[in-house]
């Protein structure tokens, strides 16, 4: 007797093989998906829950725009000074969503200086709120802060990245993927980086590059960032720590300051400013 040889027909499928590609093929893709749901859908969408709960999602003319108290009179402090804050943004933006501006003081100066851009007009605005003003009533926090002769020096450089910020015009504004407050932001403090301050994960465009490059520094000048358009991009540094951006969510971990960062809840751990 000669044991059976079984011949498969030329052409024909040999199904558990391709059962076992696909089975090797879709773990790496479960794998992203669970990860993607962990790292991004999944805090956004309890942030979202907690926000509709909780925030009053007062209409512009009504919202709370008066000072928050966080600065003395500027000649109580004679001093030079530069500030970095952010707020959350309005209603059902601010799920995802803070806004940032810059405050500056000259030496001896009897008033501080706010640059804002925003989504009316002429977008950048100098002096349209106080320094320390409620954001659609919510308080701000402060990102980032130089002071004394350290910041003598930078403030000519905010002015001049100011005055050359090309997207100043009315209607250079486009609330995501940018360039909105958050990238204007960015752009003059990649003018300093010698100030050493990141923007919160939460600013969202703060990844939309002016230059239209997809890969450049930081704007700490610390590390590197790939960004296609800010809608999708990867950054590392030393400032900024590492980031995945994903639709303008950011998702990552700060090692510097040790902290992790997630969409929607923005930063948790160690404060940015000592």
């Amino acid at each position: 007797m000669h044991p059976r040889i079984r011949l498969q027909p030329a052409g024909s499928l040999d199904l558990g093989a391709v059962g076992g590609h696909l089975s090797r093929v879709m773990h790496p893709i479960r794998f992203a998906s669970l990860t993607f749901l962990a790292a991004f859908l999944t805090p956004l969408a309890l942030h979202a829950a907690w926000w509709l709960s909780t925030d009053a999602a007062v209409a512009w003319s009504e919202a709370d725009w008066s000072s928050a108290r966080l600065l003395p009179p500027a000649r109580a402090k004679p001093e030079a000074m530069v500030h970095v804050y952010a707020a959350r943004t309005g209603r059902w933006k601010g799920i995802f969503a803070h806004h940032s501006w810059i405050v500056v003081k000259e030496r001896g100066a009897g008033a501080y200086t706010r640059y804002d851009k925003v989504a009316w007009g002429q977008p950048v605005k100098t002096n349209n709120w106080a320094p320390d003003a409620r954001w659609y009533g919510h308080r701000p926090v402060l990102v980032g802060a130089v002071e004394g002769p350290a910041a003598e020096a930078l403030i000519p450089k905010i002015r001049a990245a100011v005055a050359r910020y090309p997207y100043k015009h009315y209607g250079d504004y486009s609330v995501w993927p940018g360039p909105n407050s958050n990238s204007f932001t960015a752009y003059v403090l990649a003018a300093i980086p010698e100030a050493g301050i990141a923007l919160p994960p939460t600013a969202v465009g703060k990844d939309w590059r002016v230059d239209a490059g997809i890969f450049g520094l930081t704007p700490s000048g610390t590390g590197i960032q790939l960004s296609l358009g800010g809608l999708f991009g990867f950054t590392v540094g030393w400032v900024e720590g590492v980031e995945i951006n994903v639709l303008g969510l950011v998702a990552g971990i700060d090692i510097r300051r040790p902290a992790i960062k997630l969409p929607g809840f923005g930063r948790i751990g160690m404060g940015t400013v000592a």
